[in-house]
């Protein structure tokens, strides 16, 4: 693999020696050699040789090289200042994706949109540069047979001359995950290559929405933000220094500090790369939401939606059939659009891994080919199979091979009682980490290492909490027969820095705890994973770092203190835990508020100093047990306004805080505390705090074993008073001090018995944490 700086030369490289029309100003051959002496270090053809030097100095400017005035600028690098040939830089993807994943309410339409969806953004798109996935020699023909089609397709659709393709190298690509690419191109090709994307998501889906623009920059602005023409007018640094204050370019630059270097460094942050890609950002959302955009006045690929009243429509309920399969070919009877059934079949891909379309995919005569489908489960075997601990850790003594995908919730709530668990991360301090990246090769590092991060976060989680289960009560038509294993969960997407997972209830709290915990340390070089290779730094500067973790954690345990986190990016997580017979769009919906309820309480600790990880869930029980959403839920129903407000419950939780909950219900099963007790607590907690304390204790005394452990991993852990003088507790309350320096008392009891059926405790739950802590130590 080419490091970024070197990517970079050549794309930028490419791109000037290319020129501004259609067709290059030197010979494909002089740029396919110019390409190949700067990969492999050779002599640069002499036709080019300036061009490249110009591109080479742009990069040999230091990080803190700052000019005050233009005129430094130009006096500096009068060559970069002359040069006006223009470079293109395209940005583009799927957009309303939920809506078109989850438009359908089974497990493998949804898994076949999100899917799809992952094939366009990670190999046909990418296809068009010329970079090739790079897999097992079994699938390397295959892929390269499929990737030329894609680049036919792209000539035959944009006629050129020369083809489109030809203007087009892996090197342009900036990044192409978490659904979006941004890339280089030769300026002539910039609406071409936008119109491309929107049209291949449109002739693979459909119906997904996509939207991509592009637009040409001088060189010296690939460093130092947008420039106007002449470069003189630009405002720069000293119109700045008097303006900053103005509301319009605060708005702009951002707030600062009062301090020079503070100006200087708001003003630069904006002044780079960065303001590139805000500008395409907002020509992006300009070109979603409708408006129209020079030289692509209108939207040209559409998705088409069917209105016509007197046809029967397939189970999305949008449009209209042209298939219905019988059993046995499919469980049930299924009505299909044409949509829908790619969808399917896609899925079924997905599923069953290389195979031919199905018979009855067959039989409906469509010519549609769904090509190579790579699942997230195929990768996760993949990942098995380069880490052996991770493999025995997973597999024990179970034969991967002969490990099936889940194929229906009803499988996977076969393995957990009824219940499924929906978890949904997201990255935490993106915004304000990527306004900071000032050139396009940390973009390409920072696309890539928390994608590498994120991705194998999950994997780690899954390999380090899951094992492959056997099923028991299936019905024969499902496919399935008692004894098979499979994989007890569903990875829906994996996205830049998102995540939406499906697994057993039981290891849900854990695998969300180790996928925040991973991915940190993934990103601070802190895990030994193979294939696994981080390029940037993200560890916080000592000046940032929080320094008293107990201003922060409501949890606070002698034997393993808290640790203050050192990553300048986190990850939230929403997790529902709920029957498997939840509609799924509901669930989503309620995953997606705990999500955003998460993220709201980590950027309230940030204030305070914590940079780390934070997780909010919901346990129901019952399909209809909230009509409202959460938070509302939370502020009527779980909390009392008496003498002293009471909170009856305590989500989100930190990590740590995570663990220390996670442990405080192992100790409440040791101890065996009977449970129409914990009920009873339960119910009392409403009746005010004194009430609650004295049931909790009077039932602590009568228990036979485990009062030692309940009091050092319950009450001490979580109930000490704020007086350090104070030795006795407040179980089952915690007091927390609120802004106006009142008193809150709030309690976990509720969460902790809401959980009870879904911690599995044991062995199995210290064996994994020891397994991670020696992986670390290896390093």
């Amino acid at each position: 693999m080419i490091d970024s700086d070197k990517s970079m030369t050549i794309a930028l490289s490419w791109c000037l020696a290319w020129g501004d029309e259609y067709a290059p100003r030197f010979d494909l051959s002089i740029l396919q050699q110019m390409r190949d002496a700067l990969r492999d270090g050779g002599e640069v053809p002499e036709e080019v040789r300036d061009i490249v030097k110009q591109v080479q100095q742009l990069q040999a400017i230091g990080e803190n090289y700052f000019p005050s005035t233009l005129e430094q600028l130009q006096q500096d690098y009068p060559e970069l200042w002359e040069q006006k040939t223009p470079i293109g830089l395209v940005y583009g993807g799927a957009t309303k994706i939920k809506q078109y994943v989850f438009e359908a309410p089974k497990l493998p339409d949804i898994r076949g949109a999100s899917s799809l969806l992952d094939r366009i953004n990670l190999i046909d798109l990418p296809a068009f540069f010329h970079k090739d996935p790079e897999p097992e020699a079994e699938l390397r023909n295959r892929y390269n047979i499929e990737c030329q089609k894609i680049r036919e397709w792209l000539d035959k659709n944009f006629a050129s001359e020369p083809k489109i393709s030809k203007a087009l190298i892996p090197e342009l690509i900036i990044y192409s995950t978490g659904g979006n690419i941004l890339a280089f191109c030769p300026a002539a090709f910039v609406n071409d290559l936008a119109n491309a994307i929107e049209k291949r998501y449109t002739e693979r889906t459909l119906t997904a929405n996509s939207c991509a623009v592009g637009d040409t920059f001088r060189l010296l602005e690939i460093r130092f933000g947008l420039l106007k023409d002449p470069i003189e007018s630009t405002f720069w640094l000293e119109q700045y220094r008097q303006a900053y204050t103005n509301p319009l370019v605060e708005a702009y630059f951002g707030k600062p500090e009062t301090q020079s270097d503070s100006l200087e460094n708001a003003f630069f942050n904006r002044k780079s790369f960065n303001e590139l890609t805000t500008k395409l950002a907002i020509l992006f959302n300009q070109r979603r939401s409708g408006n129209e955009i020079q030289n692509r006045t209108t939207r040209r690929y559409p998705p088409m939606f069917e209105t016509h009243p007197y046809l029967q429509r397939d189970e999305s309920e949008k449009r209209s059939i042209i298939a219905i399969v019988q059993p046995p070919a499919l469980l049930n009877e299924s009505a299909f659009s044409e949509a829908s059934i790619r969808k399917r079949v896609v899925s079924d891909r997905a599923k069953t891994g290389f195979a031919e379309s199905p018979q009855w995919y067959r039989d409906t005569g469509l010519e549609w080919d769904r090509g190579i489908i790579e699942g997230w489960v195929d990768k996760f075997v993949k990942f098995l199979h380069r880490n052996s601990q991770q493999h025995q850790r997973y597999c024990s003594n179970s034969n991967l091979e002969a490990v099936k995908l889940c194929q229906s919730l009803t499988h996977l709530s076969k393995v957990g009682n009824g219940f499924v668990a929906y978890i949904y991360a997201d990255a935490n301090n993106m915004g304000g980490f990527i306004q900071k990246i000032r050139t396009p090769q940390k973009y390409k590092e920072f696309s890539e290492d928390v994608f590498t991060a994120t991705e194998h976060a999950v994997y780690q989680a899954l390999a380090e909490n899951l094992h492959p289960r056997e099923l028991k009560g299936i019905k024969e038509e499902s496919g399935f027969k008692d004894g098979d294993l499979i994989h007890p969960f569903e990875i829906i997407t994996i996205g830049g820095d998102d995540i939406i997972l499906i697994v057993p209830a039981s290891q849900a709290l854990a695998i969300a705890k180790t996928i925040g915990e991973q991915f940190e340390k993934i990103l601070l070089k802190q895990v030994a994973l193979n294939e696994v290779k981080i390029q940037g730094d993200y560890q916080i500067k000592s000046a940032e770092k929080p320094i008293n973790p107990n201003s922060y954690h409501r949890y606070s345990d002698p034997k393993e203190p808290a640790t203050p986190s050192n990553c300048q990016l986190s990850m939230s997580i929403g997790v529902l835990i709920t029957d498997y017979k939840m509609p799924i769009y509901y669930a989503k919906n309620l995953t997606e508020q705990l999500l955003k309820s998460a993220k709201k309480y980590a950027k309230s600790l940030k204030k305070i100093g914590y940079c780390g990880g934070t997780v909010d869930f919901l346990v129901l029980k019952g399909v209809t047990m909230i009509s409202s959403n959460i938070e509302e839920f939370r502020q009527e129903a779980l909390t009392k306004e008496r003498m002293q407000k009471l909170k009856l419950y305590a989500a989100p939780y930190t990590l740590y805080e995570l663990g220390g909950l996670i442990k405080s219900i192992g100790a409440l099963k040791r101890a065996e505390f009977p449970r129409s007790q914990l009920y009873q607590i339960r119910s009392l907690l409403e009746r005010g705090k004194h009430t609650a304390i004295l049931n909790y204790r009077y039932f602590r005394t009568r228990l036979q074993q485990g009062k030692n452990e309940l009091k050092a991993d319950f009450e001490e852990a979580w109930c000490k008073p704020k007086d350090e003088k104070n030795n006795g507790n407040l179980a089952p309350w915690t007091s927390l001090k609120e802004p106006d320096k009142s008193t809150t008392y709030e309690t976990i009891w509720r969460e902790m018995v809401d959980l009870y059926d879904f911690i599995d405790i044991g062995e199995e739950s210290d064996s994994s944490q020891k397994q991670l802590t020696k992986q670390e130590a290896d390093l």
